[in-house]
């Protein structure tokens, strides 16, 4: 389910009371729970830190730990459509009757949803043994056994409260704009950003256990595969509302049937064979989609897109309101996955700059939920990236960095490219580069705006500018499939439109450096005034920029050919100069 930008953040008088210790207790003291005052709060930070201020919540453990125990946990956890009011003490107490619960929170999505996850996997079975096939009279329903419940109560008149219920979308743009405005500094503000977009406890949770009913389908024709969520879902870079990219595994499934022999004899399953591993993805994923459209509880608008380059099977699983992509064998997709989960855990400023620029660049249209010729979130990350390798000290190391501090466990080839890189975060030193995120988010504008698209590529893998190998308009190397450009989609009016934004915003940032908006200003500033739309005094500040500059080079031009034509003048007439100015 997509969820709008922030261009249409309007302004608001709430600038006037921003970055005032002394009118910020007043928000404190009248604060209610719910408010968005409340929220404000925040401990003081000291000033001069050289820290972000904003706590780093990411764990620094491996990716494939954190994936292994984001399943196991899935797999302990079942999905309960309620009924609109609930008693959440005798809801738990009636489940806690198959066995004892670990956590559990409730959501809205087209009803109200509990998220149960119990202590034991085998508490599922009890739960349902314990659960019969509904039958109407005029319906026939097709009996699934699944984690996903429906739960109706006998007496509907006996329950009269009402859940609190976790929050699955970001706040509206209005109170995040409130938000950032009531921030102490432009660092600040990208923390509060990401701090706000940011995938939840619960919002991870609900992903993962997606992919865990997604996968009890795809076992029953595949007993041993696993459905493995990557991208934005596990990168630690998912925006709250983003899609949910998953994968079918079946290397376990192959690995499982390796050749065992005893004594003489080798036994193998009988199967049958395609031309291609394309035409065995296609055939896996119509029968899947098949599944999925017949016998998924939760899963609408199938669409099975299996001539693309990468086939896939679309749906909406309405239950957790996640948009669906479901792919097989996509590795290394998922290493590309791990690649960024290490960069986000390497250094907190990176989180919030990615966050920030993806912020902007959605509020200007620069990217898009629609495919087209625009700049995706996955080309902005590596252009961040890369951004933070070339400052002095680099802030982020670069992958072939990465990939001499390998040991044997980290070697990884995937269908002949090489994709080995350290797996362990407590192996990489930590940057020594201090600098802020309010410098860091001028100098990327700086940066690209004056970057030499038209003859360089951006390459993380070796942290430096090369030349284009090709002819794109942008060209990012892919950082495993080398000879890939992962922004080959992005037309020549696309890359401009980035470019005179990013200069626009650079000006924007200097100016207040030079002019800081005054307390009782009404004034966005900072972050804010980057995200809001260009008023029209400043909609074509680079085309009037560049239009000054040349009306300026043409009178000179002018002036120097009157200056010669004056002179030859003087030289063949000798008797007089004529002068042209007026």
């Amino acid at each position: 389910m997509a969820v709008p930008g922030v261009g249409l953040l309007t302004r608001l008088n709430l600038c006037a009371q921003r970055r005032t210790r002394v009118q910020r207790p007043i928000v404190r003291l009248l604060s209610c729970p719910g408010t968005v005052a409340k929220d404000l709060r925040r401990d003081e930070q000291p000033s001069g830190s050289v820290e972000t201020g904003f706590e780093d919540k990411i764990p620094k453990r491996r990716f494939s730990e954190m994936q292994n125990e984001r399943r196991e946990q899935a797999q302990r956890t079942v999905l309960i459509h309620c009924p609109e009011k609930i008693s959440e003490n005798k809801f738990l107490k009636y489940l806690s009757q198959f066995g004892p619960i670990n956590n559990h929170f409730f959501y809205e999505s087209f009803g109200l949803y509990a998220v149960v996850e119990f202590c034991q996997k085998e508490s599922i079975g009890s739960l349902q043994n314990g659960t019969h096939t509904p039958s109407t009279a005029m319906e026939t329903a097709i009996p699934f056994r699944s984690r996903f419940f429906n739960l109706k109560l006998k007496n509907q008149t006996s329950e009269r409260s009402r859940v609190r219920s976790s929050n699955q979308l970001p706040r509206s743009n209005k109170q995040l704009f409130e938000l950032l405005c009531y921030a102490e500094s432009i660092d600040d503000q990208l923390n509060t950003l990401l701090k706000e977009f940011q995938l939840t406890e619960e919002n991870t949770k609900l992903r993962y256990l997606t992919c865990s009913l997604i996968e009890d389908i795809a076992a029953a024709y595949f007993p041993d595969c696993i459905v493995r969520p990557f991208g934005s879902s596990v990168n630690t870079f998912g925006k709250l509302g983003c899609d949910l990219d998953m994968f079918l595994d079946l290397d376990e499934t192959r690995n499982l049937s390796a050749h065992k022999t005893s004594g003489n004899f080798l036994m193998e399953f009988q199967v049958k064979n395609v031309p291609s591993e394309r035409i065995a993805t296609q055939k896996i994923l119509s029968v899947l989609g098949e599944c999925l459209d017949h016998f998924g509880p939760g899963c609408v608008g199938v669409q099975k897109i299996l001539n693309a380059r990468c086939p896939l099977v679309r749906f909406s699983h309405q239950a957790s309101g996640f948009q669906c992509d479901l792919t097989t064998n996509n590795r290394i997709a998922l290493t590309s996955s791990e690649l960024l989960y290490i960069y986000g855990a390497l250094d907190s400023r990176v989180r919030a700059l990615v966050f920030s620029i993806r912020c902007w660049a959605r509020a200007h249209s620069l990217t898009s939920s629609i495919p087209g010729a625009w700049i995706t979130n996955f080309s902005l990350t590596m252009m961040v990236i890369f951004f933070l390798q070339r400052r002095s000290p680099p802030i982020l190391p670069t992958l072939d960095s990465l990939k001499t501090l390998a040991d044997a466990e980290d070697k990884c080839v995937i269908e002949g490219n090489n994709c080995t890189f350290v797996r362990d975060l407590s192996r990489i030193k930590p940057s020594q580069n201090t600098e802020t995120l309010e410098l860091l988010l001028k100098e990327f504008f700086e940066y690209f705006g004056n970057f030499a698209f038209d003859k360089n590529s951006i390459n993380i893998r070796q942290g430096r500018e090369q030349n284009k190998p090709d002819s794109s308009p942008l060209y990012i190397q892919n950082p495993f499939e080398t000879s890939l450009n992962i922004s080959k989609n992005v037309s020549q009016s696309q890359l401009q439109k980035f470019v005179d934004l990013a200069r626009e915003s650079a000006w924007i940032l200097q100016q207040e450096d030079i002019d800081r908006p005054s307390i009782s200003s009404n004034r966005p500033w900072g972050l804010v005034s980057l995200l809001l739309p260009s008023p029209p005094n400043r909609k074509s500040f680079t085309k009037k920029k560049s239009n000054k500059f040349a009306i300026e080079t043409v009178k000179n031009l002018l002036e120097s050919l009157k200056g010669n034509r004056t002179e030859n003048f003087t030289k063949t007439s000798g008797k007089r100069t004529i002068s042209t100015q007026t």
